[in-house]
């Protein structure tokens, strides 16, 4: 007997398959922050020299800081491929999520520009994030317009 969200998916239409297919897309990029929460600190440190970026400080909140942070993103991106499941189940959740998203790469961009982050991770963080976030918000907009016609 399968699950409910493989028998579901065989009736998903393509705009709803297409949102599953950007939840994974942004689930699977979210997932690879996983690598740096296990880098040793030496590999961080020639990471940060060869982005061009000043010099890592060695103190133990900037070590957590950037350990905790990736682990957050991993943590979020096993949110987002469980979203994608089962779009239909968890329609509202990822409408939020899209708001969230807007919002987070809004802030993000700021983060970069008041921390004087190069401008072409500034171009790429924020923006990208908000690209997701307003792709998943029009692609609940266009699914709910189907389910309703």
């Amino acid at each position: 007997m399968s699950n409910s969200s493989e028998s579901s998916s065989v009736s998903l239409t393509a705009k709803e398959r297409l949102l599953v297919l950007v939840l994974r897309i942004i689930g699977v990029v979210l997932l690879s922050a996983i690598f740096p929460v296990f880098f040793p600190s030496s590999w961080m440190v020639t990471l940060n020299d060869q982005l061009g970026l000043a010099g890592f400080p060695d103190q133990p909140l900037s070590w957590y800081l950037a350990r905790s942070l990736s682990l957050m993103y991993f943590a979020h991106g096993v949110i987002v491929l469980s979203l994608s499941t089962d779009v239909r189940r968890y329609w509202p959740l990822i409408r939020v999520l899209g708001y969230l998203n807007v919002i987070l790469g809004v802030v993000l961009t700021g983060i970069d520009i008041v921390t004087s982050m190069p401008v072409w991770w500034t171009a790429g963080e924020g923006p990208s994030v908000i690209v997701g976030g307003v792709a998943l918000l029009v692609l609940v907009r266009l699914c709910d317009k189907e389910r309703t016609a």
